[in-house]
């Protein structure tokens, strides 16, 4: 028999250290999902500790268990009906007040409930102490001090949490909120009335259901219809009536009355606890946020940052890509040598490696990117960004809280676009929905990287920084046009949250940045994979080509004059010789491979294209390249690796095939900006439809995004030619 399993979940106030906790304790361990029937994010994580396996459940950040929004459902109804053994309320204790509204709410599920108190080392530089051991006694609950990024009073939580698990106290307890006397008598008289009414209908603590129904919590007034059948008309009668009750004595809504009379006593709770130091403090954040947010600095340095994090990207990224290029060329040359010639060999070397390797070198890139984000979320930079562009998004008629979607958009569409959910006004998240695509995602960076380091190699960073500021600045104009006309409306008021800094901690970043870069292992051996056996197989048959010459003969004829030469001519000339036959023999398997494509079935349909993209100097193997994108934008790179490639053992052959097939500096700029603006990938398209509930929407934005791409790449490239710049 195995060691007895707990269940523990995580709750807490977004910022106040939950998912760093979650981290600390379960590291790698864990695994990504949605909580059923929703798409809000669901983490689990699995550890053997102190005898015990641990499951640990990572509840979405919540202020209240208040049914508005489907975080504060799906945190709520886990703890009411799962059940989990123990709940700790992650609690930040420099901002203690605010934090106990959540914990009280949980406090008052009745389930076994301990209080870590978060950020402990924030609190104490702010000269705030807290009597933990009061705190306790005072709410009859367990209560252990943490630092999570430092993993400080961890591995304490977890056995506070497992010795409450395996203790026998009795659920309810006694010490809740105390609210005023005509309120508690409300509360007595309606719970007694329904216990004698549902009996054991519902499982929940009959308390609980009076205080909620008082408060016109509209999800358990269809629970109470569904579990009672005719007694629930009764029942919600007879919430009514005592709610009137409420409202004639406080003159207001009872909901806001259980507000103001849990703040009261979270107000008493903390006058007994807390003590502030009345020496000066210096607010670190504070300060730095005098800097950082300021109205002249604050947007110079947010552009420099982002400058600075596609620099480091392409720079540092270059030496193991590189590393990675060399591996995948040996490879293709063993495998080369090693194998008979044969319809598999071509499949292999030329569809599987060249594809699949052609976008897998991007991997250090893509690590260096996700860190780089993880880095502006895990110390609090990113609510700062949105924060500077609150009055530029207001242009078009959103708020800053818009601008973290699309922020999160610079690594994946769907994720970015899902997010927009927590915007209040439909009006908002439609619009935010339709110009998150033009963010660009971390699956369009090896575009960008081959393009820009083959044809700008000194400023590959700045030009993508440029494509990537392009996109948001394109975005803020659609937006503007679309508030206008589609989607017209005033902005919803907002304010925005700005959370203190924090020192991110390593573990911390390389778990969000893995986690983020699994999906683009994941993508390596599966639609990459499939991308480039289908585009392999498309640009290898027909078998029976005319060509326009005998190339077997042509090389065959090469080689003899290369060994009939040899005789002739001096050693020392021997190497030009052969250097030259060389030459000759890459110039006709160059030619072979060409020709050979442009008479494929692929080659076909890049024909049949090529009237469409020529005016973006876009040739037919460009076009070809751009339509598999469709499916999956890395599959970009691995089209063009398997057109555009020759000799795949040979280092940069790629961007040495690239140049030699007429593309331009110009040509080349027009693709990027056509890669960032046009169709969105299949898996963005299908979340814009889930997120609108629309068709609609979602082929608006495939048929917009795409008509824009080439107005805009036809602009730069036919601009380009005008001023001539279309030679390089």
């Amino acid at each position: 028999m195995g060691p007895k399993q707990i269940r523990i979940a995580l709750a807490g106030n977004p910022n106040s250290g939950k998912t760093t906790i979650f981290n600390s304790i379960t590291g790698t361990r864990q695994k990504v999902g949605n909580w059923p029937g929703v798409t809000v994010e669901k983490k689990e994580g699995s550890i053997h500790k102190f005898g015990y396996h641990l499951k640990i459940i990572d509840l979405p950040g919540t202020y209240s268990l208040t049914p508005f929004s489907i975080e504060e459902i799906v945190a709520r109804n886990f703890v009411l009906e799962e059940h989990p053994d123990v709940v700790i309320v992650i609690i930040d204790a420099s901002n203690l007040e605010r934090s106990l509204y959540l914990a009280t709410q949980i406090r008052e599920l009745d389930c076994k409930v301990i209080f870590a108190l978060n950020m402990q080392d924030v609190a104490r530089s702010r000269g705030i102490k807290i009597d933990a051991d009061k705190m306790s006694q005072l709410l009859d609950v367990p209560v252990v001090f943490t630092v999570g990024n430092k993993n400080e009073g961890v591995d304490i939580l977890l056995e506070k949490a497992i010795e409450l698990a395996e203790s026998d106290i009795e659920l309810p307890r006694t010490r809740r909120v105390k609210y005023s006397k005509d309120i508690e008598k409300c509360i007595e008289n309606f719970k007694t009335y329904l216990e004698k009414t549902i009996g054991d209908n519902l499982s929940y603590n009959p308390r609980w259901i009076a205080i909620k129904l008082l408060e016109d919590d509209k999800i358990l007034k269809d629970r109470v219809i569904e579990k009672t059948g005719d007694k629930g008309s009764e029942i919600l009668e007879q919430a009514r009536i005592h709610r009137s009750h409420i409202m004639n004595i406080f003159d207001d809504d009872p909901e806001i009355t259980f507000t103001d009379e849990r703040y009261g006593f979270i107000a008493g709770i903390v006058k007994e606890v807390m003590t502030t130091s009345t020496m000066q403090r210096i607010d670190i954040s504070r300060n730095i946020d005098m800097v950082l947010t300021n109205r002249f600095l604050g947007f110079p340095i947010f552009i420099f940052f982002i400058w600075a994090m596609f620099q480091l990207t392409f720079t540092l990224g270059a030496y193991p890509m590189e590393w990675i290029e060399t591996g995948i060329g040996m490879l293709s040359g063993f495998m080369g040598a090693r194998l008979p010639d044969s319809i598999l060999k071509d499949l292999l070397i030329d569809g599987i490696i060249a594809g699949v390797g052609s976008v897998i070198i991007f991997l250090p890139n893509i690590l260096i990117l996700f860190f780089c984000i993880a880095i502006f979320e895990d110390t609090g930079y990113m609510s700062r960004a949105a924060f500077l562009m609150d009055k530029i998004m207001h242009l078009i008629g959103l708020h800053g809280k818009s601008f973290i979607p699309m922020l999160m958009g610079f690594g994946c569409n769907v994720p970015a676009i899902m997010a927009a959910r927590t915007l209040e006004s439909e009006k908002d998240r439609i619009l935010t929905i339709l110009i998150t695509p033009f963010m660009s995602c971390s699956a369009r960076l090896p575009i960008y990287i081959v393009l820009a380091g083959t044809f700008f190699p000194r400023r590959a960073g700045t030009v993508i920084f440029s494509i990537y500021l392009a996109g948001i600045v394109l975005s803020i104009l659609t937006g503007r046009l679309f508030r206008s006309t589609l989607l017209r409306g005033m902005d919803a008021p907002f304010v925005m949250e700005l959370p203190p800094y924090r020192i991110p901690m390593l573990k911390s970043l390389m778990i969000h940045m893995w986690d983020r870069s699994k999906m683009f292992l994941k993508k390596m051996g599966g639609i990459i994979l499939i991308g480039s056996v289908i585009i392999w197989t498309l640009s290898s048959f027909p078998s029976n080509i005319e060509y326009s010459a005998d190339y077997a003969i042509k090389m065959k004829v090469a080689k003899q004059t290369f060994e009939e030469q040899t005789t002739l001519v001096q050693e020392k000339e021997l190497g030009q010789l052969k250097q030259k036959y060389e030459e000759e023999t890459k110039d006709l398997k160059r030619k072979l491979r060409t020709e050979t494509t442009e008479k494929s079935y692929i080659g076909h349909i890049g024909k049949f294209m090529a009237p469409f993209f020529a005016p973006i100097g876009i040739d037919w193997r460009g076009s070809v390249a751009l339509l598999t994108g469709f499916v999956a934008k890395e599959i970009v790179v691995s089209t063009m690796g398997v057109l555009y490639a020759v000799e795949d053992d040979e280092a940069d052959a790629l961007k040495h095939a690239l140049r030699e097939s007429g593309m331009t500096p110009l040509s080349a700029l027009g693709m990027m900006f056509f890669v960032l603006l046009y169709v969105p990938c299949l898996a963005t398209i299908a979340t814009i439809r889930k997120e609108t509930q629309s068709w609609r929407w979602a082929l608006f934005s495939v048929a917009y995004s795409t008509l824009l791409a080439w107005g805009v790449a036809f602009a730069i490239y036919q601009g380009g030619m005008l001023l001539g710049f279309g030679i390089a």
